[in-house]
């Protein structure tokens, strides 16, 4: 039974809670965001907004006592002050364990290898120092144990000259992987044990940069590692007794064998295209599994490929939108801008998703998107 008015409390109001709470209205939720940033994008949508530190006890303590479910956009989350919520009654999702585990890759690899789920080889390094005990295993990738994302606190040592130059901290040190493909698998689960399985989703990289330029669903894969892909990500999901969403990126190698990389135990970046591409959108899906009822249909309503916005690599300071009316005109898509009150160089400012029968016609007319929206200053 859903409870009238559910307080539904999420940490961190940025474009992944913005549209969140653009999926809460269906389900009449009073809607709590804590930010630090007042102009954050949610804070305009939510029913009562509160400034405040998610790394802080004593912010996230009170801020929990307010609600009756509590949920997140990202993980770097005081999890003490969650444990002590929790111990108090508080539905939390997902749990403050798999906060924990999250934020740390360490911890996060040791967990695939202790439940025989498939991943680079790495070893964990304490320090730069520890690296040069470490050459037989270059070329590598170093990320770092905390506070890595979106490419942040990972350097790639192709030999022993790079170390001079690598992090400096507890590390998770893991054998390059000369990987065919990057994918993504976005599923749910509720705390009555249903799941949900969204198709596989692939990274399309820009041939020169080698940087993600566009998503594309469904993956240019086989059904045989698109099968792997789900059977691995299922795992995790069951493995985590996760409630929530669930989005795990892996590689695919040369030999069709699926790796896992990393996990994130939220909506995704990897998932935006649900909204217009599946028939329940990823957004929609968590909500509907935290609140405990039962999930959506994941069928595609058409392929679809989904192109961050970027801020201009020059623009700083109050964005400034070109291109949109032009890109609309194409037909099939749809933009999502997150209301951020300033640009800069390369920030997420937004996206656009193209759907058509065809994804190599969405693909074409994705790239005439990037090239028409402009995001200045």
């Amino acid at each position: 039974m859903l409870k009238h008015h559910l307080k539904l409390g999420l940490i961190k109001g940025g474009q992944l809670g913005r549209m969140l709470l653009q999926a809460a209205p269906s389900f009449d939720v009073q809607s709590f965001v804590m930010d630090d940033d007042i102009a954050c994008p949610c804070r305009h949508l939510c029913h009562e907004f509160t400034q405040g530190d998610a790394m802080n006890f004593d912010d996230v303590y009170a801020f929990g006592k307010k609600v009756d479910v509590l949920t997140f956009e990202y993980e770097h989350i005081n999890v003490e002050a969650l444990k002590k919520l929790k111990s108090e009654g508080l539905s939390i999702f997902p749990d403050p364990d798999i906060i924990e585990l999250v934020q740390d890759k360490g911890r996060q690899k040791e967990f695939y290898r202790r439940h025989g789920i498939p991943t680079a080889d790495f070893q964990i390094v304490p320090n730069r120092l520890a690296l040069k005990a470490c050459t037989e295993f270059f070329p590598a990738v170093q990320k770092t144990c905390k506070a890595g994302y979106d490419g942040k606190g990972v350097f790639k040592l192709k030999d022993e000259g790079d170390i001079p130059d690598a992090f400096n901290e507890p590390s998770v040190l893991e054998k390059y992987v000369d990987f065919d493909k990057e994918i993504s698998i976005v599923v749910a689960r509720n705390a009555d044990g249903e799941v949900a399985v969204y198709r596989a989703v692939e990274m399309v990289f820009h041939p020169l940069k080698n940087l993600v330029e566009f998503l594309r669903c469904p993956a240019d894969i086989s059904a045989d590692v698109e099968k792997k892909a789900v059977t691995i990500a299922l795992r995790i999901l069951h493995q985590l007794n996760l409630v929530g969403v669930l989005a795990v990126e892996m590689f695919v190698t040369r030999d069709a064998q699926v790796l896992v990389n990393e996990i994130a135990p939220r909506v995704h970046n990897s998932g935006h295209h649900t909204i217009e591409g599946a028939l329940t959108s990823q957004f929609e899906q968590h909500l509907r599994a935290v609140m405990g009822l039962p999930l959506g249909l994941t069928d595609m309503t058409l392929p679809s490929v989904m192109v961050n916005l970027l801020g201009d690599e020059k623009a700083q300071g109050k964005p400034v939108y070109q291109g949109i009316a032009q890109a609309l005109q194409l037909g099939g898509v749809y933009i999502h801008l997150y209301g951020k009150t300033k640009t800069k160089p390369f920030r997420k400012m937004g996206h656009a998703t193209i759907v058509d029968a065809d994804i190599n016609k969405a693909l074409e007319r994705a790239l005439r998107v990037k090239e028409l929206i402009k995001i200045r200053s």
